[in-house]
């Protein structure tokens, strides 16, 4: 699987490489070459957002049987994997979180724990992003003036609080609850079984909420994670020699967050997340060449980072099947 994942990494790679083409290679080169070392450096500063994001799903999954929890270092193994998974795997973003919920059961945690916990954290997270893509939004259209873009930015804003309104309230109501209900719907008695693991599922979930002070603390950690992502591009500027204040490489992030979502179900946001980067740049007073060597600094950040999470959560699952096949002998 990995060796897809792989797959997938070398074709962003080669989407950014006709970004390179079509911006005029040779300055786009040059400054990749000024970046130099800067380039891995931008993949340790990625793993920062990691480190915060698992601190917060940590905090709203409930604790195991024995009333502790794994470590953070575990934790942040497990968003490790959600995250190769989800950025490299053609999965539209969402696979990331069953494999993380399986190493979780592995690891010991109860299995609605770990399913209402991950519910719990997407949902935080989704509204973190939410908000973090809102106000680069409104500062981007604040400095340039393109009413379209105005328009399309605000639209896709208001679709996404729409949405979320509708995510929260599906979870006050049960969501594992309504789903049961559809699938007995169809399938009548051959699932009546899922009934009482739905309950279960939704009380885990409005057990997590109740207690406030977990899901308050993650969120303020998801919105941390994301915000963090403007280090990476006002690092990256500075690496390819054109500097920009905070304030823009906020603006730059958050849109180009915007952009990946739009494109969720397309692999790693194939080429999606290049033009988002020659756009946003170019709107930003940004030469092309420097706008396509960011994109292929961030396709560089996700193999750096992601391919060895995949492979070490593969070794994982192969010693997971092997253990199996010897207890079932």
């Amino acid at each position: 699987m990995y060796r897809l994942a792989v797959l997938l990494g070398l074709v962003g790679l080669a989407v950014a490489t006709g970004v390179i083409v079509w911006s005029g290679w040779q300055p786009v080169m040059q400054a990749l070459a000024q970046a130099g070392w800067g380039i891995p450096l931008i993949a340790l500063v990625h793993l920062l957002s990691l480190a915060i994001s698992s601190a917060g799903w940590r905090l709203v999954t409930p604790p195991l049987k024995s009333d502790a929890k794994p470590s953070y270092p575990m934790f942040f193994y497990f968003m490790w994997v959600r995250g190769s998974v989800n950025n490299l795997m053609p999965v539209a973003r969402i696979g990331g979180e069953f494999a993380a919920v399986r190493l979780m059961i592995a690891h010991g945690i109860d299995s609605a724990s770990a399913i209402a916990g991950t519910v719990v954290e997407l949902t935080l997270s989704v509204a973190a992003v939410a908000l973090f893509v809102a106000t680069g939004a409104v500062a981007f259209s604040l400095q340039v003036s393109n009413h379209a873009m105005t328009v399309q930015l605000g639209a896709g804003v208001f679709i996404s609080v729409l949405l979320l309104a509708a995510l929260g309230t599906v979870q006050k109501f049960g969501f594992f609850g309504l789903l049961s209900k559809l699938v007995n719907l169809m399938f009548r008695d051959k699932w009546a079984s899922l009934a009482g693991n739905a309950g279960r599922l939704d009380r885990a979930v409005t057990a997590i909420y109740l207690s406030k002070t977990g899901p308050a603390l993650c969120g303020l950690l998801q919105i941390l994670a994301w915000v963090s992502g403007t280090l990476e591009i006002y690092l990256s500027l500075k690496f390819l020699g054109h500097p920009l204040p905070l304030a823009q490489a906020y603006m730059i992030e958050a849109l180009i967050q915007a952009t990946s979502s739009a494109g969720f179900a397309i692999p790693g946001a194939l080429g999606l997340q290049e033009a988002g980067f020659l756009l946003f740049g170019a709107m930003l007073g940004l030469p092309h060449d420097i706008a396509a060597a960011m994109a292929v600094m961030r396709r560089c950040r996700d193999l750096l980072c992601y391919v060895p999470g995949l492979i070490v959560w593969q070794m994982h699952e192969g010693r997971m099947l092997l253990g199996s096949d010897r207890r079932n002998k």
